[in-house]
């Protein structure tokens, strides 16, 4: 190892000079406490570190030490159920060993070193590999079938391969490279986070992270695949969504990152998440599900380093031929860490602050997403959703880390404040935000839902458009001022959003609803909208219409239950049938209605 010496401390920022050939983004062993930092800048022969750890007490004068090797995660069994710091530190295995505080410097390996896998191999001697193919896999949990796959730069002829319990330093195979040379092989591997890993094609998203989220699979749909971002100012829900979604997100995988946020708030995933019941397998949602948990009292160049650790286990994973969902909470915190970096660095600054290479960095983190085949002799298809939250002050959602997300995502969730202050949840908000993946996910709607869906989203995206107009309309003269038909536009919206939008996140049988389940409800309310405008172009009274007890029923059928859908067809008959008993109405009981 080679060293060089500090020269300068500014907070996570340290200056050092006598490196031998440093690299940019090398890992590095700063000060006596050799803490983690990564190299930079290079200016000359001095070279700038961000430190992930704290650097009190560290002075000019200590050593830096050279690794000679970029910031790398450890990839391999031991990583679901895992919680790991920014930097990929085992924080179980810590407070185990050292008590609930980190010490500075410590490093303990990524993946549990003593326990043994249970090493199926589907390879065998004599077989020819190649880099990223499955030669084995071991049952990682009940949830999570682990592949081995040869890791990069490895390929030729399987010399032996075992069958047996191994830890994840054991061989597990020995492969003979063209050289002649017998290469063993174990089952971990290590990739540099910086680096995406590589694929042989991108393919076109063409079906939805299906959520379980009414307003988001219906309104505003994420593609697998996709990108998604999330802003919403204080108190509107963005961690409550994206634990919605990491529990009943169509995705096989979940990598939730904490970056950044407050410690409360990383502490509720930690004790919910290992209780969480999985619907898919009925046991605990941790067993399919990686944690990196990065809090605002933790030093903030490790912001950056978690968010591209988190990224670079869920593309492990992808690459096995999983759907992987990616939730980071929050990139502002990221972006943050960026700004006082930068300030250190003494940069120009760009828009409020932020380095001019705001939106580069940030593109670089979501351009990581996507559908793809990967490497190897037999491709696999795999996916990774990056849904990202953003927190900008005050919901101002023209500031530049909205701004910079907005310009790579393809769908924007717009939160709320008043819509979570009504308690209305999800507190997205139907005239902000959008999706760009609808059109695309027509074809797979119309196909697996109904050839109806499309054409009831069509109706009721122009119904809520069409009510935002007339409350203004309703501000200025009232709603009695209103003509009958743009009077029954406001009740059809009004179920709309209370019958439909709105969700219960801890409600029992509404916290979930299937794709079959919103198609119903979305046609029970369009069919009352339809026959009620029907029935007051016939002169039948609004207040009759209105005073329907089918409407009732209406608001009550998101809780019927997933097994029952032919509840639906019950309740369509009780529209059609109250109808049927309005249009009967003799002209005394209309003049009634009207008085």
């Amino acid at each position: 190892m080679t060293h060089g010496e500090i020269v300068k401390v500014a907070g996570p920022l340290v200056v050092a000079k006598g490196l031998t050939n440093p690299q940019m983004y090398e890992l590095v062993r700063v000060g006596s406490a050799e803490l983690f930092g990564e190299i930079i800048e290079l200016r000359g022969d001095m070279a700038s570190v961000q430190v992930y750890e704290e650097t009190s007490g560290v002075g000019p004068g200590e050593p830096v030490i050279q690794t000679g090797s970029q910031l790398t995660v450890e990839l391999g069994p031991g990583l679901i159920t895992s919680i790991y710091d920014g930097i990929q530190r085992p924080l179980d295995a810590i407070r185990a060993q050292y008590g609930d505080f980190i010490p500075r410097g410590v490093a303990l390996p990524a993946l549990p070193r003593e326990r043994k896998w249970h090493f199926v191999p589907s390879a065998k001697a004599g077989d020819v590999v190649v880099e990223a193919d499955i030669i084995g896999s071991v049952r990682e949990t009940t949830a999570v079938l682990h592949y081995i796959m040869v890791p990069r730069g490895l390929g030729g002829t399987i010399v032996s391969i075992a069958e047996n319990d191994l830890t994840v330093e054991e061989p597990v195979a020995v492969i003979r490279l063209e050289s002649g040379e017998e290469r063993p092989m174990t089952m971990v591997q290590k990739w540099p986070v910086r680096n995406g890993r590589p694929y042989t094609q991108r393919l076109a998203p063409n079906a939805p992270l299906v959520t379980g989220q009414r307003v988001i699979d219906s309104m505003f749909p994420v593609a697998k695949g996709g990108t998604a971002c999330v802003p919403g100012p204080f108190g509107s829900g963005k961690t409550v969504i994206q634990h919605q979604l990491a529990k009943w997100a169509d995705a096989d995988i979940v990598v939730y990152v904490g970056c950044g946020e407050r410690g409360n708030e990383m502490t509720d995933v930690l004790q919910e998440f290992p209780q969480l019941k999985d619907p898919k397998t009925g046991e605990v949602l941790m067993n399919r599900t990686v944690l990196i948990a990065n809090t605002s009292n933790m030093p903030v160049a490790a912001r950056e380093a978690s968010v591209f650790t988190g990224i670079t286990i869920a593309e492990y994973f992808r690459d096995m031929g999983y759907s992987v969902a990616l939730m980071a909470d929050s990139t502002s915190r990221w972006a943050e860490a960026m700004r006082e970096i930068s300030g250190r660095l003494e940069e120009m600054p760009g828009e409020e602050g932020y380095p001019a290479y705001l939106a580069s960095r940030v593109a670089a983190f979501y351009e990581r997403a996507g559908r793809s085949m990967s490497l190897g002799s037999h491709p696999r298809e795999g996916s990774l959703s990056v849904i990202g939250a953003v927190s900008p002050p005050g919901g101002d959602l023209s500031e530049p880390v909205v701004q910079a997300t907005l310009r790579v995502v393809k769908v924007f969730w717009a939160l709320d404040s008043r819509l979570a202050d009504a308690r209305h949840f999800p507190a997205i908000d139907w005239l902000q935000s959008y999706s760009l993946y609808s059109n695309l996910l027509e074809k797979f709607y119309d196909k697996e839902v109904g050839e109806e869906w499309s054409r009831n989203i069509v109706e009721v995206r122009a119904l809520l458009q069409k009510e935002a107009e007339l409350q203004e309309l309703v501000r200025l003269v009232g709603v009695d001022a209103l003509s009958v038909s743009d009077r029954l536009v406001l009740e059809s919206a009004k179920s709309v959003r209370e019958d439909f939008l709105q969700q219960g996140a801890f409600t029992e049988g509404d916290s979930y609803t299937s794709l079959g389940k919103q198609l119903r409800m979305l046609d029970s309310i369009m069919l009352w909208s339809h026959l009620a405008g029907k029935a007051a172009a016939d002169g039948i009274p609004l207040n009759a219409i209105l005073a329907m007890p089918v409407r009732v029923e209406i608001a009550r059928s998101k809780a019927i239950p997933e097994g029952n859908l032919a509840a639906f067809d019950t309740l369509v008959k009780s529209i059609e049938k109250g109808f049927a008993a309005l249009s009967e109405m003799d002209m005394t009981a209309r003049e009634e209605y009207h008085e």
